[in-house]
Order: structure tokens, then C-alpha cells, then sequence
């Protein structure tokens, strides 16, 4: 069995053939889904606008997403406090 999957994704109106990674499949078609519904949100709160307006709605709302999850799960804290933490725990060996 190959590591390859064909898929089409379907954003908005358009289609998307794509060869991607079998063990990927999960990950692209809920990206599908989360892009589709905040497209129809957009559609549905701002009739007026132009599908192109929506897209880049979409486009910055998921990128506020993502930058504010990258915020919110930084590991460099927790790091910081563990490599202090060690370097006492060796400075207390080393005695």
C-alpha cells in the first residue's frame, strides 16, 4: 500500500486535487471543514462582500488562530524553568 493518497479538497467553490500523505488525510479534511465554515460565517455576517473579501477574512482569522495558539502553548517558559531547576539539581550533585 503506498504512503500517497489522491484527494480533492473543495474550499468555497473551488476544488483542489491534491497528492498528500495517507497519514495526513485526517488533518487536511478537518483544515477543509474549519476553512469552509468560517467562509460561510464571513458569507452569512457580511452579505455584501465579495468572495475574495471572505477568503481574506478567513485567511487572517485562521492566522490569528494559529499565532495566538503558538502564544498560548510556548513551551520557552516551562524550559527556562526546568534547565534552572537542573542546573541546581547538578550544582547540589556536584557537592
Amino acid at each position: 500500500m503506498s504512503d500517497q493518497l489522491n484527494i480533492t479538497l473543495k474550499i468555497g467553490a473551488r476544488s483542489f486535487p491534491m497528492t498528500i500523505r495517507r497519514s495526513d488525510e485526517f488533518a487536511y479534511r478537518e483544515a477543509e471543514k474549519l476553512i469552509n465554515e468560517r467562509l460561510r460565517f464571513y458569507a452569512d455576517r457580511y452579505p455584501t462582500q465579495t468572495n475574495e473579501t471572505y477568503l481574506m477574512m478567513t485567511l487572517l482569522d485562521v492566522a490569528l488562530q494559529l499565532k495566538q495558539n503558538e502564544e498560548k502553548f510556548d513551551a520557552t517558559p516551562w524550559t527556562n524553568a526546568l534547565q534552572g531547576l537542573l542546573g541546581e539539581l547538578e550544582n547540589h550533585l556536584g557537592e
